[in-house]
């Protein structure tokens, strides 16, 4: 008689990515859509000041220039007139391409985990011609966490202190890029387990963990989120 296949077969490696700052430059097209809603509006955003704090969700940066009962009202605003201002100008950051497609040559999932508005986030995606398996959006920090236990993340890259404390969270290993706001000295310093200059640096760092998971232990055990 045959036996029967497992049905406790190993998942597939699963990683995941923060989207502003990890995996595009979203300077440019945020610049551009915090500068039309201030001519629509007639309030004073001061861009070049806002586009050096990405990360957080927007509504934080819009309680810093709008009174909080007009924050939400705003916040729809921006999210409807951001796609004819902020999707062209956003470039690819350096080796974003790359980082997705190792983790998908090696058989994983790539997954992005995102505080963006998703359907924004996946338009981003689309123009530049990354592929991720599947993106979710308008998650911050700490409630990254949900999507990368859902998905059985193992690793999650991202570029602010937030991502690693999500990370460290769900108990997925935190792999940093100093190339938002959060320089090497912060992101270590809140507990991502491996930083890297860039995403260049992925797929190499991607193979040698592949080939031996057990060398680089995540700094923070799964969390219960129940």
């Amino acid at each position: 008689m045959t036996p029967m296949a497992s049905s406790s077969a190993p998942r597939p490696l699963t990683v995941g990515f923060d989207l502003d700052m990890t995996l595009i430059d979203s300077r440019p097209g945020i610049h551009a859509a915090y500068r039309a809603l201030s001519a629509e509006t007639g309030v004073r955003i001061d861009a070049d000041l806002a586009v050096t704090r990405l990360g957080p969700p927007l509504e934080q940066e819009l309680a810093l220039w709008f009174p909080h009962e007009r924050v939400q009202e705003m916040a729809d605003r921006y999210r409807e007139i951001y796609p004819g201002h902020a999707i062209g100008p956003t470039p690819a950051m350096p080796g974003a391409r790359e980082a997705i497609s190792a983790v998908q040559e090696l058989g994983g999932r790539a997954i992005v985990v995102t505080a963006k508005h998703e359907p924004n986030a996946k338009l981003h995606l689309a123009h530049l011609g990354i592929a991720p398996d599947e993106v979710i959006g308008w998650l911050w920090a700490e409630a990254k966490a949900e999507a990368l236990l859902e998905h059985g993340a193992a690793v999650y890259v991202g570029d602010h202190i937030g991502d690693v404390r999500g990370a460290r969270l769900a108990g997925a290993l935190s792999v940093a890029v100093p190339t938002g706001p959060c320089d090497a000295g912060e992101l270590s310093e809140a507990g991502a387990d491996v930083v890297l200059e860039d995403l260049t640096a992925f797929p190499a760092w991607l193979r040698d963990y592949s080939a031996d998971p057990a060398g680089a232990e995540p700094a923070a055990g799964r969390a219960d989120l129940a």
